[in-house]
């Protein structure tokens, strides 16, 4: 295997048996395991493990930046940049900042949202491994595929391609960069 690869892609001649490869490569301890099908199988997302999602973190840290940031910059702009007497009222006047700040959390939550999730699946990206695989088209009419990625702990090409191998794919490609 040369060094600009991705890993291998299996394909199975059926959903049962890629549920059943999934659990006995996950046995075996791989974890970067990715799968695609034509439709949704039942316990599939089960198998190939929890995928770790920081989104909701991003958003939360966009609300407070959105929401503080724009108090900080009404209330300087109000207190120490230029204050204005308006009716005997206080310089920072709290309730005239909080319309402003809460459209500013939702903007900043929402656009940080946004961004998390086109980083988190690697958007954007023209290219992917996997399109250069000319039995890849098959995976939108009738391919089950399971790629077993490079980048895991555990992967070592030649035992990897093995144990591929003894769950009897109908085809097993080497992922090239």
């Amino acid at each position: 295997m040369s060094a600009g690869t991705h890993g291998w892609l299996a394909r199975f001649d059926g959903a049962q048996a890629l549920l059943v490869a999934a659990r006995e490569l996950r046995a075996l301890g791989y974890t970067r395991l990715e799968a695609y099908t034509p439709y949704a199988v039942e316990g599939l997302a089960e198998v190939l493990g929890p995928v770790r999602n920081r989104i909701p973190l991003l958003v939360l840290l966009g609300g407070l930046c959105g929401g503080f940031g724009t108090l900080f910059l009404q209330w300087y702009a109000a207190v120490v940049d230029y204050p204005i007497n308006v009716g005997g009222r206080p310089d920072a006047s709290w309730p005239a900042f909080i319309p402003a700040a809460l459209e500013m959390t939702i903007l900043f939550a929402a656009a940080f949202g946004v961004a998390g999730m086109l980083l988190a699946n690697g958007l954007p990206r023209l290219n992917h491994p996997l399109f250069g695989l000319a039995r890849f088209e098959a995976v939108s009419r009738d391919g089950f595929f399971l790629w077993l990625r490079a980048d895991d702990a555990r992967f070592d090409a030649r035992q990897a391609r093995a144990d591929l191998e003894r769950l009897a794919p109908l085809a097993i490609d080497e992922v090239g960069a």
